[in-house]
């Protein structure tokens, strides 16, 4: 039989998978975080019909004479280029700018995905459109975050609360004004917070006095009081203070609180004394949340507050393009990969998140359709090799009427 049959006959099969290819292209052409494939053509085995001569003094060296048997798929290849942006507005849609995977945690299967098109179940798991649970870190009571921790299922219940805390220190800014008249008094109010949340107004007087300020401090509602004063430098720097206590009482469940007012100053003619700032908080359960690009999760809390509840994990790879499809959007570890390295966004070569947003498909559909017609005139030609080689065949056989 004829060689050019066979070679034909694999130009066929390998054109076949090019339209393969590019027809899954173009119909995940709206799927988000979808990568493209390209294929790559090599030729096989060459039929040797004269080995190359070397050289001597007598005579020249001769080249080999070989004749190709086809072509074959040589592989297929993932590109990872950066697909374009689509807003949602939707607060469980993430985008990854640059490099980097979610990870997920599928029927007990680590996997990886660039589609970030996420929602969360009714136990207030983040989880993929297929039910694959989304990885990351849970915060602990205090909003810290052990990026070193093992993953977990990213949860955000409603019923997230943020605990009470009582105050232990408030503190004072702005200007105490050293032209002040003697006897002036500058009153300033902030709440405060008891162990149990309960807040109580902490009120602090500043009395002029010939050498400074007097100060007389008071939380309602509690036993504590106290006294105490502060004087300044010519150039309206801290000469002197001494700090009113603010002891515990146990039966409202308050703690000591001590005031800081190392911000104050004493300049002449300006008035900016202010309550600026305390440490307690009352509990709040939470009504919102918002991805930072780094991939923590900060919590909204009806008191007013924000707090870290979690954060996403992302994975890198030293050969994304050795990862193995796995269909819905996901990818798995192949030998040809490398283990994934897991950390946060933003950090070891990883891109940072975007909250709602997605990340589109990265199909070039002009250079698909030229690719199909490409792989479509191959898949001719390669047809017409061997339509010729059968009228070939046909007038051989035809010799002997």
């Amino acid at each position: 039989m004829l060689r050019s049959l066979f070679a034909g006959i694999s130009g066929l099969r390998a054109h076949q998978t090019m339209l393969d290819v590019t027809g899954n292209n173009i119909a995940n052409v709206n799927t988000a975080g979808f990568k493209s494939s390209s294929v790559q053509f090599q030729d096989t085995l060459s039929q040797v019909l004269t080995n190359a001569g070397a050289a001597t003094a007598t005579a020249g060296g001769t080249n080999p004479a070989q004749i190709g048997l086809g072509v074959k798929v040589a592989g297929i290849s993932t590109n990872f280029q950066q697909g374009a942006a689509q807003l949602t507005n939707v607060s469980t849609d993430m985008m990854i700018s640059g490099d980097g995977f979610f990870v997920v945690d599928k029927g007990g299967e680590e996997m990886y995905s660039r589609a970030g098109a996420f929602s969360f179940d009714s136990l207030g798991r983040l989880v993929t459109p297929d039910g694959g649970f989304v990885q990351g870190w849970a915060a602990d009571a205090t909003g810290a975050v052990d990026t070193n921790a093992a993953l977990t299922d990213l949860t955000l219940p409603v019923s997230t609360l943020m605990g009470a805390a009582a105050t232990t220190t408030a503190s004072f800014e702005g200007n105490l004004p050293t032209d002040a008249a003697v006897g002036d008094v500058l009153t300033r109010q902030i709440d405060v917070y008891d162990a149990a949340g309960g807040s109580h107004a902490l009120t602090v007087q500043f009395t002029r006095t010939a050498a400074g300020w007097d100060i007389a401090a008071d939380v309602a509602d509690t036993t504590a009081s106290g006294t105490g004063s502060i004087t300044f430098n010519t150039d309206g720097s801290i000469n002197t203070v001494t700090l009113p206590t603010l002891a515990a009482d146990a039966t409202v469940g308050t703690s000591a609180i001590t005031l800081d007012l190392n911000s104050l100053t004493g300049y002449a003619e300006l008035e900016t004394l202010a309550a600026s700032d305390q440490d307690g908080q009352s509990a709040g359960s939470l009504q919102s949340f918002t991805v930072n690009a780094d991939g923590t999760v900060m919590g909204s809390f009806s008191n007013g507050l924000k707090q870290a509840v979690g954060q996403i994990a992302l994975a890198s790879f030293t050969n994304p393009s050795g990862l193995s499809k796995s269909g819905n959007s996901l990818y798995s570890t192949t030998v040809n990969s490398g283990d994934p390295q897991i950390g946060t966004a933003g950090s070891g070569g990883r891109g940072t998140l975007t909250s709602g947003s997605l990340e589109m498909s990265n199909v070039d559909l002009s250079a698909e359709f030229t690719n199909l017609i490409v792989a479509q005139r191959g898949f001719q030609a390669n047809s017409r090799i061997i339509t010729t080689s059968d009228s070939v065949l046909e007038e051989l056989v035809n010799l002997k009427r």
